[in-house]
């Protein structure tokens, strides 16, 4: 950015505090060159401020009504949200105002949807750039072919330690036995999710190595509480005591896999306050289903879709045994329904499943907060209406910076989830990725997809096979993990996952807090530039942060529109519509 665009800028975040008040205290193909970053907000005349009916303000540039190059803010934190402002403070400074500290705010940060994107490529792709991801990380998107696979080539003006080789290619296949044949004739460096079926074949190739995957885990089956008979918690209660959960762990998970005590796996702090989860009492869950006025069980659906998970390594056939279950202990009729993986998805981000749903989470950040505030802090509907009894302890677990402090905390959360049960936990499943013996470098780590750039292949190109194609590249508004793991490779956040799972700067060279942990100061990288060869600033992180956070800016598009992790993980998005009466 110039000095005279900066000063420019300097002069439009002054008409905005004087305006607003500033930030309240309570608060296939790609082609990736020919976009212009030279032009933008140079000219003042075009220069405008838009404010949004008191909820918020976001500074645009230009005639396109791009995102705050300086500041995106709500008016107070009386929309329920962490995030008060976020503002470009300099050229190479951002600072963030929380409406109550974060424990896990960097944590958060280094999260893939929280990535970079420049402000003008946003603009340009109208907030939408589905298939046209412009990154600094260490992989350039070269092309993707629907339906086929998607080929990365090695950024060699990497701010860090370029790749090895010069081509990533991503493919995938559902079922692991396709994956592990990839391995085997050699067409394929590593394969991701392998049925504990396969585990003995790779185990016993020399030319191939077992990578256990440790990402905590949890498969669940849920219920949405506004469509009978799933309003009556006697029902889900009944539910939760008719399945045997070891039963499924025994018959379709690999050794290492638990019956989850809680809906978050013990190895997280604070995630197994509380008491455990219900004993398998088939006599039990009848009484209470007779009690509810189900005496003979009665019909539903089983919605899931047919994606391999470590959570839930093989779909339909623990959906069948579940059928059984539900049918043999409890007399209720259970239809199975295998939806594609993106309308699933939406379908249940929408909360239009009516039955019981399968689905499951890995972790994404190191806290508790990333599993129970995401499912259960009252923004995610699939589940239905939401708990105070659960969400009032989840927002002050949020705002406890202190561990010791937080335990009793979520005891209380833990117990309401137990007595409630919007969901059964059914499973916290063991896995393992392979790879050939010759890829050198190899990782699997507990946060965040492998990181390629660090292996090394015998050739120049190294292929992966995941379970199914991404949704699309925008990260920001998509939740999958196939979607994440290929936007990894490209977009990077402020900061980032190490190989063990700690939390590392990345785009920024830290983040300072203040004393009490609400405002936060990132100082940027210097001289990093994006794929298309325009240098990375404050304004791209204002502008990439605005398209997710901002309901109301012109940038806030997406996929689905939805952008899951930006309201869930921050506590709403600003400037979000009044909810339907």
């Amino acid at each position: 950015m110039t000095i005279k665009r900066w000063v420019i800028l300097l002069m439009l975040f002054t008409l905005v505090v004087a305006a607003c008040g500033g930030g309240d205290d309570d608060v296939a193909d790609t082609t990736l060159a020919g976009i212009d970053t030279t032009e933008a907000a140079t000219d003042t005349t075009e220069a405008m401020v838009d404010t949004t009916a008191g909820t918020g303000t976001t500074a645009g540039t230009g005639t396109t009504g791009a995102p705050a190059e300086g500041m995106v803010a709500a008016a107070n934190c009386d929309y329920g949200g962490k995030i008060s402002s976020i503002e470009a403070t300099g050229e190479s400074e951002v600072v963030f105002t929380l409406c109550s500290p974060d424990p896990a705010f960097l944590a958060k940060m280094a999260f893939v949807p929280f990535a970079i994107q420049p402000a003008e490529h946003l603009d340009a792709m109208g907030g939408s750039p589905l298939d046209t991801p412009i990154g600094t990380g260490p992989f350039m998107l070269d092309n993707w072919a629907r339906g086929s696979e998607i080929v990365f080539t090695a950024n060699e003006n990497y701010w860090g330690d370029v790749p090895a080789f010069s081509t990533l290619v991503f493919r995938w296949a559902e079922e692991s036995t396709s994956r592990i044949l990839e391995l085997q004739s050699g067409t394929a460096d590593m394969a991701t999710n392998l049925a504990a079926s396969d585990y003995a074949t790779v185990e016993g190739d020399p030319n191939l190595v077992l990578l256990p995957d440790q990402n905590p885990n949890i498969f669940y089956m849920g219920f949405n509480n506004t469509y009978p008979p799933f309003d009556d918690v006697r029902v889900r209660q009944a539910i939760a005591m008719g399945i045997d959960r070891q039963r499924v762990i025994d018959t379709f998970y690999p050794t290492g896999s638990e019956v989850p005590t809680h809906f978050t796996p013990c190895s997280i702090p604070n995630a197994c306050e509380g008491d455990p989860w219900y004993d398998f009492d088939p006599e039990a869950a009848q009484a209470l289903l007779a009690e509810a006025g189900f005496p003979d069980g009665f019909e539903t659906t089983i919605f899931l879709r047919d994606v391999f998970r470590v959570y839930l390594p093989e779909p339909q056939v623990v959906a069948q045994e579940l059928q059984t279950q539900l049918e043999e202990n409890l007399g209720i009729t259970a239809t199975i329904e295998v939806q594609e993986s993106g309308a699933f998805l939406e379908a249940n981000a929408a909360g239009q499943h009516d039955g019981i749903h399968l689905l499951g989470w890995g972790a994404d950040y190191p806290h508790v907060t990333n599993f129970l505030d995401f499912h259960f802090g009252g923004e995610n509907i699939q589940f239905g209406d939401a708990h105070p009894e659960i969400t009032e302890p989840l927002g002050e677990g949020a705002a406890t910076i202190d561990e010791a402090a937080a335990a009793p905390i979520y005891a209380e959360a833990n117990n309401a989830i137990r007595e409630l049960v919007p969901m059964v936990p059914i499973a916290h499943g063991a896995a393992a990725d392979a790879a050939v013996a010759t890829l050198e470098g190899v990782n699997v780590p507990p946060f965040g997809a492998p990181q390629f750039a660090k292996m090394t292949p015998a050739s120049d190109t190294l292929v992966f096979v995941q379970n199914a194609e991404p949704i699309s590249l925008y990260c920001a508004d998509e939740t999958d993990g196939e979607s994440l793991s290929a936007c990894e490779q490209v977009l990077e956040a402020l900061y980032g996952y190490d190989l063990d799972g700690s939390v590392i700067p990345k785009l920024a060279e830290e983040c300072v807090a203040n004393e009490d942990g609400t405002v936060w100061t990132c100082t940027l990288r210097q001289g990093v530039t994006f794929h298309d060869g325009s240098a990375f600033d404050s304004a791209d992180v204002i502008a990439s942060w605005a398209a997710g956070i901002d309901a109301a800016n012109p940038n806030h598009v997406g996929n689905t529109g939805v952008f899951e992790y930006f309201s869930y993980l921050w506590g709403g998005l600003i400037n979000a519509p009044p909810a339907a009466e």
